[in-house]
């Protein structure tokens, strides 16, 4: 008997990796959050498999399950949303496990900031621009962030920032962003991106507010903030430069070039 914690991606039944499909197929019970998983999602799932919606279930309930799968000697996958390193809930099933003596694994999944950030055809990290992002949420009734990782201290940075369940605390969010980013800066609203019901906004600090209504932006909404969203020019990597040379390419020597090095050698 064996538990796989599965990152089932940001919503789009295709986005699950092969690994993750291919053991759904498989299994004899899947665990799903019903409010984050999509129900297309179990389409990769046995035809006989045994499905359990968690939405309302507590951890002992789940635990329950776990138990009576091991009693019966099932293969068991616990689909997350996203990728279960992130906001996951799992370490508290792993410490279960562990006293159960029942083995895991875990599969990683597409998180919905990388797919937030497919969904707008933006790159996070762009040179001399920004080459962090910090990955964050603010306080909710399940758990609280710590004081020293508040918005407002993450926020000095002016790096990349992908803030997760933003939609109910935006007014909140946008008024502390606004004392260390200029107005003008890029942002993005992203909910349930690859969802059959997902909605965009794209626009700045400083619009945000008075381009959005209050309440029309659900929990699972991805805020992407930073000046690597911006889509004027900006420097270039040099990775592909065809004056840098690295490991798997070496610079062709123009003609100049080549006259230059013979005459030295001359």
């Amino acid at each position: 008997m064996k538990v796989y914690f599965i990152g089932a991606g940001p919503g789009a039944s295709d986005l699950i990796t092969l690994r993750g499909a291919n053991i759904l197929g498989r299994v004899d019970m899947v665990l799903y959050a019903g409010s984050l998983v999509p129900t297309d999602m179990l389409q990769h799932c046995r035809q006989d498999a045994e499905l359990i919606d968690t939405a309302k279930l507590d951890l002992e309930q789940q635990e329950a399950c776990y138990r009576r799968a091991q009693g019966a000697d099932y293969d068991v996958a616990r689909l997350h949303s996203g990728d279960p390193a992130i906001y996951g809930a799992t370490a508290e099933q792993m410490r279960r496990l562990d006293a159960l003596g029942i083995e895991y694994e875990v599969v990683p999944g597409v998180s919905s900031f990388s797919a937030a950030a497919a969904t707008v055809k933006a790159e996070l990290t762009k040179p001399e621009v920004s080459q962090t992002i910090i990955l964050t949420r603010v306080s909710g009734r399940a758990s609280a962030v710590p004081e020293a990782e508040a918005l407002a201290k993450l926020a000095g940075h002016r790096a990349t920032m992908c803030i997760f369940l933003s939609g109910p605390h935006l007014k909140k969010i946008v008024t502390v962003l606004r004392l260390h980013y200029p107005e003008d800066t890029p942002l993005t609203l992203v909910y349930r991106a690859s969802w059959p019901e997902q909605r965009i906004y794209q626009g700045t600090l400083g619009t945000v507010l008075k381009e959005t209504k209050r309440g029309a932006w659900n929990l699972t909404t991805m805020l992407l903030v930073g000046a690597a969203l911006g889509h004027g020019e900006q420097v270039e990597s040099s990775l592909y430069a065809k004056d840098f040379k690295h490991l798997f390419r070496a610079v062709k020597k123009t003609k100049h070039k080549a006259e230059k090095t013979a005459k030295a050698i001359a």
